[in-house]
C-alpha cells in the first residue's frame, strides 16, 4: 500500500495555510503529507531532501517566490510535480508559474475532494489548466516563437501523441490507446519537446491547443 501512497510538500508562507492543506489532505488514504516550507528557498530544500511526488506551491511569498522556486527545481532536474495554489486575483502570476514548470493550479478556497483530486490528476501525468488561465497563456507569444512551421517537423505519431497530451491524457493513458510502451511514450514526448523547442508537457499542451492539435 505504500507504494501507492503520492508523498506531498506544502510551500506556503503562511501557517494556517499549511495547516488547512494538511488538515484536508490527512483524511485521504493516498496521500501523506511528507513536509513544509515557509518560502521557496526552502520549499526547493524540502523537494531535493525528501523526494515528494507532488509539491504545493504558494506563488506569492518573502525571499524566494514561488516561480523562482520552480526555476530552481527544474535546473536541480526535480521530478517532483508542482501544483500552483494560489487565489483567482492572481491570475497574472499564475501564467509565468505555468511557464515556469507548474503542473496546474488551484484557488486556495478549493474543495478539499478537488484538492486531493488534483494532487492525483498532476500525480498520474495530467496539466491542470482551467479555461481563464489557458486563454490567458494562449493569449501571449508562445515560447520560442516558431509557429506552425516547427510543427511539421513532428511525424504523423508525434502528432497523435500531441494531441492526447493537449486532451490531458497520462503517458500511461497515451500508451493504452495508441497501443505502445510507456518508454516508447516517453521518448515520443522527448522528441515532440526537442522539436517544438518546449520545455515541458504544459507547454506541448498549449501549443497544441494554440495550433488546433488535440483539445
Amino acid at each position: 500500500m505504500a507504494e501507492d501512497v503520492i508523498r506531498v510538500v506544502l510551500v506556503d508562507d503562511h501557517q494556517v495555510v499549511r495547516r488547512g492543506l494538511r488538515t484536508f489532505l490527512e483524511v485521504q488514504d493516498d496521500i501523506e503529507v511528507v513536509g513544509e516550507a515557509a518560502d521557496g528557498s526552502e520549499g526547493v530544500e524540502r523537494a531535493e531532501e525528501l523526494r515528494p511526488d507532488v509539491v504545493l506551491m504558494d506563488v506569492k511569498m518573502p525571499g524566494m517566490d514561488g516561480i523562482e522556486a520552480l526555476r530552481r527545481l527544474r535546473e536541480l532536474e526535480n521530478p517532483a510535480r508542482v501544483l500552483i495554489v494560489t487565489s483567482f486575483t492572481e491570475q497574472r502570476t499564475v501564467v509565468p508559474a505555468l511557464r515556469a514548470g507548474a503542473a496546474g493550479y488551484v484557488y486556495k478556497d478549493v474543495d478539499p475532494d478537488a484538492l486531493a483530486g488534483a494532487i492525483r490528476s498532476v500525480h498520474a501525468g495530467h496539466v491542470l489548466l482551467q479555461p481563464e488561465v489557458a486563454g490567458a497563456l494562449l493569449s501571449q507569444d508562445e515560447p520560442g516563437g516558431g509557429g506552425q512551421g516547427r510543427g511539421n517537423a513532428l511525424t504523423e505519431r508525434e502528432r497523435e501523441v500531441l494531441a492526447l497530451i493537449a486532451d490531458g491524457r497520462s503517458n500511461r493513458e497515451i500508451a493504452r490507446a495508441l497501443v505502445l510502451s510507456e518508454k516508447t511514450v516517453k521518448t515520443h514526448v522527448s522528441n515532440i519537446l526537442m522539436k517544438l523547442d518546449l520545455a515541458d508537457r504544459t507547454q506541448a499542451a498549449l501549443w497544441a491547443v494554440r495550433h488546433g492539435i488535440g483539445a
